[in-house]
């Protein structure tokens, strides 16, 4: 259990690190002062995350595990394709 917690923190870390949120959440830090930036910024992921969470849950209960596996499996696809040929300069 300790090991997957872990591993849930790396991955978060990782995928997260220098995102737009991050940016913002410093350069509020140098306008504001850090003490409101960190509270504020970890009750927005907070919120966020909760949302997320409801909705996996809700969507978890109601669609058959096949139609979410196949759909998200479609929307990788998808934002995939699009991410590619944005770097391509196709988009």
């Amino acid at each position: 259990r300790g090991a997957a917690v872990l591993a849930v923190g790396v991955a978060f870390f990782l995928a997260e690190l220098g995102d737009k949120t991050m940016l913002a959440t410093i350069t509020l830090d140098t306008r504001v002062g850090w003490f409101g930036t960190w509270v504020g910024s970890t009750l927005g992921m907070v919120a966020a995350d909760a949302l997320a969470i409801a909705a996996g849950s809700l969507l978890g209960r109601r669609l058959p595990e096949r139609a979410i596996r196949y759909g998200a499996a479609a929307a990788f696809l998808v934002f995939g394709v699009l991410l590619v040929l944005e770097g391509a300069g196709v988009l």
